[in-house]
């Protein structure tokens, strides 16, 4: 009897460990994401401000340091002044001129070392400390082995800009982008996994699904985003909703083939995001009113709404951007909403799943 109780109490012990151990996994979680949200702004800032070519090295390690004399100043700047950026471009600047951008670029790395420090030591001390669960062990290294491999994708994107080119390849920006919301949309899941749910019945059979169309068509938006930044689309045809004065405009497949106007023709990029927009705020209130009509009092038919209010506000954030000519500030805040999109729709899916289950007794006893 007494060592049934014994059992007992050491069964609930660990109940309560492995609890504990899923707050702290949540709560690194949530530092992660924080910090990958404010990693994807500095980027987006950067592309802003065009200082994405001033580092032309890749330093993993020392690159930590900024020039700190006179000297290292002129020495960083000379680099720079090789590239056709600043011939074609910024002939003429000075060096404190240079120090602008610069400080955007070694700000954007910084926050890019930052985050493998801020992932990697943390899942080495839970995973030696046992916090970590078995079924969440190969996704996180996974994300730790994409986040290793962002590095590359981002050098790989800079060094496009620096031969032939004043500015990097759109298609190695969009790349670049994409991976980063991978990583988010994988810290985001898994956070969500971790938190707790309602247990509400998802409101029909196709809530489940739409919530998934609705996630990847937000991920979608983002890559063609990034295509109108990498070519300047923004700054041109800033009207709406009328662009080039038609709904549908002309000299949209005038390069050859037509499926490169697509990437190459900055009108037909613009187009195309224009319609993505179109299409995510169509699917976000059909899945809204689907849910308010099926199960209006549950936390999925709740959430649509919220779902879909952030999709209207972005939207409307998107045009205030184009129409004002993509000011730095708006359009900052442009990107910032497509996470905020992302993030809330992959937890609103994810919350159709529900919480990973709790280890059984039988592990916990093991």
């Amino acid at each position: 009897m007494a060592h049934a109780a014994a059992t007992e109490r050491t069964l609930l012990t660990k109940i309560d460990r492995a609890e504990r151990n899923r707050r702290q996994i949540r709560g690194w979680l949530a530092v992660v994401l924080f910090v990958l949200f404010a990693l994807v702004l500095v980027g987006g800032a950067t592309r802003l401000t065009e200082s994405g070519l001033s580092i032309t090295e890749w330093k993993p390690i020392h690159g930590v340091i900024p020039p700190l004399s006179a000297e290292e100043w002129e020495e960083e700047f000379r680099l720079y002044q090789r590239i056709p950026q600043y011939e074609q471009l910024n002939k003429g600047m000075t060096v404190e001129e240079f120090k602008t951008i610069f400080w955007w670029e070694w700000g954007h790395r910084l926050l890019a070392r930052s985050i493998g420090v801020i992932f990697a030591l943390p899942l080495l001390f839970f995973w030696v400390t046992g916090r970590v669960e078995r079924r969440l062990r190969l996704p996180l290294l996974g994300i730790l082995a994409l986040g290793g491999f962002q590095g590359f994708i981002g050098w790989w994107m800079v060094s496009s800009g620096l031969v032939e080119r004043t500015e990097v390849s759109q298609y190695r920006l969009a790349a670049h982008l994409v991976i980063a919301c991978l990583i988010f949309a994988a810290c985001m899941w898994i956070f969500r996994g971790l938190s707790a749910h309602s247990g509400d019945a998802a409101p029909t059979k196709r809530s489940q699904k739409m919530a998934g169309v609705i996630a990847a068509m937000s991920l979608f938006q983002i890559y063609l985003g990034a295509l109108v930044a990498g070519l300047d689309a923004g700054f041109t045809y800033n009207t709406w909703p009328l662009m080039d004065g038609a709904i549908v405009p002309g000299g949209l497949f005038v390069q050859q083939p037509a499926w490169i106007n697509l990437f190459e023709n900055p009108k037909a990029v613009q187009f195309v995001h224009r319609l993505g927009a179109y299409l995510l705020i169509a699917l976000a209130l059909m899945h809204m009113i689907a849910s308010l009509r099926a199960a209006p009092e549950t936390t999925h038919a709740r959430r649509s709404v919220l779902l879909f209010a952030l999709v209207a506000i972005q939207a409307a954030i998107g045009i205030m951007t184009l129409v004002l000519q993509v000011p730095i500030g708006w359009g900052v805040l442009h990107q910032a909403g497509a996470l905020v999109v992302l993030g809330f729709a992959i937890a609103h899916w994810r919350g159709f799943i529900g919480e990973y289950p709790r280890e059984t007794a039988i592990e916990l006893r093991d």
